[in-house]
């Protein structure tokens, strides 16, 4: 930018002090700072703007690497596959044709399904996590009650 020194400032100012007036010097000098403020501002986000666009673009150079490299993989691993199925294809037929064949009817690789069966659960019939035992000893409730029969069943018997 403009490199101004000292004595350059000092100039400057002794001229607008001249030119100006010293009435009107401090208004003017304020409005100057202030334009110049905006001018700062103003550069400062054209950079930060230029900073983006080159770091979005570096990113999309980025991405397309990465989706290359990823083509590549997939296509390897794809080629792999296919590869090995063809192999494996063909060891079975030969396999096969020399005698090797399992029985009709009898797969080895195949094992019974056993048939499905209902659980029989019934979710209403749950029961808590705390034993029967631990409640009745500790005084939990395990029925529910409704106030006028928790009142009877505390209220003191009578002597008839």
């Amino acid at each position: 930018m403009i490199d101004f020194g000292f004595d350059k400032i000092a100039l400057i100012g002794a001229v607008a002090l001249i030119v100006i007036g010293p009435e009107r010097l401090p208004k003017v000098a304020r409005t100057v700072g202030h334009f110049v403020g905006k001018a700062q501002r103003y550069v400062a986000e054209v950079k930060a703007e230029v900073n983006r666009s080159i770091e979005l673009e570096e990113l999309k150079k980025m991405k397309t690497q990465f989706e290359d490299a990823a083509r590549n993989v997939e296509q390897t691993v794809h080629s792999e596959m296919s590869q090995h199925t063809s192999d494996l294809e063909r060891d079975w037929a030969d396999a096969s044709t020399a005698g090797h064949a399992p029985a009709v009817g009898s797969d080895p690789l195949a094992t019974p399904v056993p048939e499905y069966r209902h659980p029989h659960k019934n979710w209403r019939l749950k029961r808590g996590a705390v034993p029967q035992w631990y409640k009745q000893r500790n005084g939990i409730r395990s029925k529910a009650q409704s106030g006028a029969a928790r009142v009877a069943r505390h209220r003191p018997k009578r002597a008839s």
